[in-house]
């Protein structure tokens, strides 16, 4: 079995890929783009893939384009690992496409989480405004909402949104979870349905969005849904940037509902320089950010690992995305 792995993240898996025994050959991608069998040079239409490893590293990496094309052109392509937990790159589709299996990870979650609760935080407790006095020298008492008590409206409710409901849930919180399976989860006080949302929004003091992009949820968060939200509540969006309809809600920013807004993806990325979010008042964002932690790629190394002796054992593999949720969310 051919194995496609990026170089430096075969290095952090060698141990683990070499007990797997001869079954797995290593196609190593160097930063230039050359693949390697054994030290061997392998040409670019002889790679043949059967599985390969699409993490950080890679899509975030030198050899990004010679990688997708080596492993979108091998013919005997069955399973890719994915690093990331969403689907709506165009390359997944063309995954599922070729008839593929497609795996998820959800190693940012645990950072991705923590993101969540350190911006409702700081909106919740003036942070701009406290370090506004301390950058003026000015000793002024600031009164600050609690967490302990407020009530949470979680649109999607995988990993990253289960993450965030446990930790506000810590802090005395009351948890809402969105999603479309209704039974009940540990990590929730209620489990409700997408259509329950014009419903629900006017109870809550935040409002976080993680679930995938997908037709059905793509600007999610338009005039009505703004309209909807209670005064004095804070939008978070860990999401995808299409989930929000933005000109509604910096619209809605401007009068005040959302109170504040903690926005880590956008709709365009990088976010061009002229656009009002980076310096609007009611704001705080990041560069889609949020799950790079110093935990995030040993989470997902162990998650490939994991994967890839099931894959050897013939065992059902975790997070297997479904392909129409895949092309749905082109």
């Amino acid at each position: 079995m051919r194995l496609l792995i990026y170089e430096p993240s075969f290095r952090r898996l060698e141990a683990e890929i070499s007990a797997l025994g001869p079954v797995v050959e290593p196609l190593l991608m160097s930063d230039s783009g050359e693949v390697t069998l054994n030290g061997a040079p392998v040409p670019a239409d002889a790679v043949n893939a059967e599985a390969a490893w699409t993490n950080a590293d890679v899509f975030f990496g030198p050899c990004v384009r010679a990688f997708m094309t080596a492993m979108l052109k091998s013919p005997g392509l069955k399973w890719v690992q994915s690093g990331a937990a969403g689907f709506d790159n165009a390359v997944f589709g063309q995954i599922v496409q070729k008839g593929a299996t497609l795996t998820t990870s959800h190693g940012q979650a645990v950072g991705m989480s923590e993101y969540v609760l350190a911006g409702v935080l700081d909106a919740f407790q003036n942070g701009p405004e406290r370090r506004a006095h301390q950058a003026a020298g000015r000793w002024e008492r600031v009164r600050f909402r609690e967490i302990n008590g407020s009530r949470w409206l979680i649109v999607g409710f995988g990993a990253i949104g289960k993450g965030v409901a446990d930790r506000a849930r810590a802090f005395g919180a009351h948890v809402t979870g969105v999603r479309r399976r209704q039974d009940a989860d540990p990590s929730a006080d209620r489990i409700a349905a997408m259509g329950d949302l014009p419903a629900l929004l006017p109870e809550a003091d935040v409002v976080v969005l993680c679930c995938p992009l997908t037709a059905e949820t793509r600007h999610v968060a338009d005039a009505g849904f703004f309209a909807a939200m209670k005064p004095g509540a804070v939008l978070v969006n860990v999401g995808r940037g299409g989930l929000v309809d933005e000109p509604a809600l910096l619209a809605a920013l401007d009068r005040g509902v959302p109170e504040h807004a903690v926005l880590d993806v956008f709709e365009t990325e990088p976010l061009p320089a002229e656009s009002p979010f980076w310096r609007h008042p009611r704001v705080s964002l990041t560069p889609h950010a949020s799950g790079i932690t110093d935990g995030q790629h040993v989470r997902n190394d162990r998650l490939f690992a994991e994967n890839l002796r099931r894959y050897v054992a013939g065992e059902p593999l975790l997070n297997v995305a479904d392909p129409k949720d895949v092309l749905a969310g082109r």
